[in-house]
């Protein structure tokens, strides 16, 4: 089956939501593809909130320079003015789309909103919605997009690839294929799961808002769906890939055999939670001026660090001191959850450990979201703006999301008005002689030991050898993967893993690449920065086929 549109957008949080929103107001045709539900996002396990500039007493000044800091001397200037900036307009065009921030009596002279603070924020500056930030902004898009005609969407619809014209040209062994500059995305091969069949969408504009990849680590806060597929598809397309060394591990995951990816948001810490060994000592004095404050990659580094010392399995975030009500209704859905794990975090502390968070690099772009290939946009996490340098700065995330959601969208629209309307004979996916497997314990074996070598070996800390082991394990279960993916049908399963291996290679790489140690980065061979002036890691796949 072949169908086409202008814009076809391939994710479902924040930053996809924020496009289609836009891209839908000119009337033009957009299908938004998901691999799973609307609602299972990166975007819907946002606790905290959303960063913005929104207090009187607060300046772009401030929240750009703490962005800075927190990113160790590798964000781009442009980028971070342009972000905060385009905050408050960006939290408005959330406000008018139904997204119900917490707002507060108290210092309605600075903002009527209840306005909290984070690690690496002088001032405070999250909005949020409860404990369930992500959740809500997700609940408000999702009704206001059902509401349009125009808008078409494919729940558990996998991406498997883009079409490029290189690709196309290939296929159809045409002897002038477009050079890489020249090469353009037109659209992408989906596989439907629910009717196992793969479909042909045609697209003007292509969005990639696919969201992170930190499922290629054992221990993470992310849902099933983080395997990185818009990364790796867009590797595999030709587009410029950077800064996926910079990997930030929370500091504060629910350490409970039952609790499942469950993050205790950085917001506990922001209203006065102390982070304590076992024993009851206090640590974070010794690692940092901020203590329980500092920034992401200090406090993971501190944890991991205290762990190794003592040989701990985790340490506790205790709440105790403060008002029990106070607590419970700041944060309801984590003291619920907490509750059914047998935690009451207003009279024990909460276990917790580091885990896999967020990747702050990822495909290149521009100010606009476009990426280095012609067609393709790329916004949210999958995107490496140059926002975050080489640690993200807590609350940026769904920013970013929003700011170049749209302002993708509003670029996209000269690319549709100037794209031709269609491509003659795009091939449907072609099956070959790929059958159902018998051996799908490769898939799961493959995946167990991609997710169980990246903690091991390029996790918290580094080094040259571990790196080396790691790209030599991965070089092996690449060449296994292959094999696997061209002799055995589409499912899932297969996708995720064939991306999940790229995304863990792509780390590996880049990781190998820096010198130094800078921000999430931090390798025992280089344990200070570099005097050098501070750079981005840039690859590219080099053989196009």
């Amino acid at each position: 089956m072949a169908i086409s549109c202008e814009t076809l957008i391939l994710g479902s949080g924040l930053a996809a939501l924020s496009h289609a929103l836009e891209a839908s107001k000119a009337g033009s045709k957009v299908i938004i593809a998901t691999k799973s539900q609307l609602e299972e996002t990166n975007t819907s396990y946002a606790q905290g909130g959303i960063a913005a500039v929104l207090r009187t007493d607060d300046s772009f000044h401030s929240h750009g320079e703490d962005t800075k800091k927190a990113g160790v001397g590798l964000c781009n200037e442009e980028i971070v003015q342009l972000t905060v900036a385009e905050g408050p307009t960006a939290i408005d065009r959330l406000v008018e789309a139904g997204v119900r921030f917490d707002r507060s009596e108290k210092h309605l002279e600075h903002s009527p909103y209840d306005l909290t603070r984070e690690g690496g924020h002088s001032h405070r500056r999250i909005l949020h919605s409860a404990d369930i930030t992500g959740k809500e902004i997700q609940r408000a898009l999702i009704e206001t997009l059902k509401s349009r005609q125009n808008v078409e969407i494919l729940e558990n619809h996998c991406a498997i690839d883009l079409l490029t014209l290189r690709k196309l040209a290939k296929r159809q062994k045409k002897p002038d294929r477009p050079s890489p500059e020249h090469d353009r995305v037109v659209g992408a091969y989906i596989y439907d799961e629910r009717n196992d069949q793969v479909i042909t969408i045609q697209s003007k504009v292509t969005l990639i808002a696919t969201g992170g990849g930190s499922k290629v680590y054992l221990y993470t806060s992310n849902p099933d769906i983080a395997t990185g597929d818009g990364v790796a598809m867009a590797w595999r397309a030709g587009a410029k890939i950077a800064n996926m060394e910079f990997i930030q591990f929370h500091p504060t995951c629910l350490y409970h055999p039952e609790a499942k990816s469950f993050l205790i948001s950085e917001a506990l810490r922001g209203e006065g939670g102390i982070l304590r060994r076992i024993d009851g000592t206090r640590f974070m004095s010794k690692y940092h001026e901020l203590k329980e404050l500092a920034p992401r990659d200090i406090v993971a580094r501190a944890i991991d660090s205290e762990l190794k010392r003592t040989g701990d399995d985790y340490v506790v975030l205790d709440m105790t001191h403060l008002d029990g009500d106070f607590v419970a209704n700041r944060f309801p859905n984590i003291h619920r959850q907490c509750l059914e794990f047998g935690i009451d975090m207003t009279a024990q502390p909460i276990p917790v450990v580091p885990a896999a968070h967020y990747v702050c690099g990822g495909i290149l772009t521009d100010k606009d979201g476009a990426s280095t290939v012609k067609g393709l946009f790329v916004a949210g996490e999958a995107a490496c703006t140059g926002l975050h340098g080489a640690n993200r700065l807590a609350s940026n995330s769904l920013l970013e999301a929003a700011v170049f959601g749209h302002r993708s969208a509003l670029a996209a629209r000269t690319v549709i008005e100037s794209s031709p309307t269609n491509y003659e004979d795009i091939p449907p996916w072609h099956y070959g002689e790929a059958v159902a497997s018998d051996e799908l314990v490769v898939i799961s074996q493959c995946w167990d030991e991609i997710r169980r070598f990246m903690w091991n070996y390029v996790g918290i800390v580094r080094s040259d050898r571990r790196l080396l082991r790691a790209w030599r394990r991965i070089e092996t279960i690449r060449e296994e993967i292959r094999e696997f993916y061209w002799r055995a049908s589409i499912s899932r399963d297969l996708l995720e893993l064939r991306n999940i291996a790229v995304v863990a290679e792509l780390i590996v790489s880049c990781a190998r690449l820096r010198k130094e140690s800078r921000g999430l980065h931090y390798t025992l061979d280089y344990p200070e920065i570099s005097l050098e002036p501070p750079k981005d890691t840039i690859i590219q796949r080099e053989n196009i086929s």
